[in-house]
């Protein structure tokens, strides 16, 4: 049960090494946010199948972590249109 557990815990840290070192490409920062949202609802899963528990609260998160999804897919495609690429250092603020 352990090698879950840690399992879960390396696919969060690894997604969060991710989001730090890849900032520069919005598709990657959202990528390395999925694999951490699917790492939390892993360790979540294993977790509640530890206590015995309804999974009734993980099919929630499920669906707020595809509702989080889509806003970002539609975010990044708003972008894309109106920049041309998905590089935060194109992006003007001030304009």
């Amino acid at each position: 049960m352990m090698v879950y557990l840690y399992s879960g815990v390396l696919m969060f840290f690894s997604g969060l090494i991710m989001f730090s070192l890849k900032r520069k490409h919005l598709l990657l920062m959202l990528l390395s946010i999925e694999l951490m949202v699917v790492s939390l609802y892993f360790n979540m899963f294993i977790y509640l199948s530890v206590l015995g528990n309804d999974y009734f609260f993980s099919m929630v998160f499920l669906t707020f972590s595809v509702c989080e999804g889509a806003l970002g897919l539609s975010v990044l495609v708003s972008m894309i249109r109106t920049h041309g690429n998905d590089y935060f250092q194109s992006l003007n603020l001030l304009w």
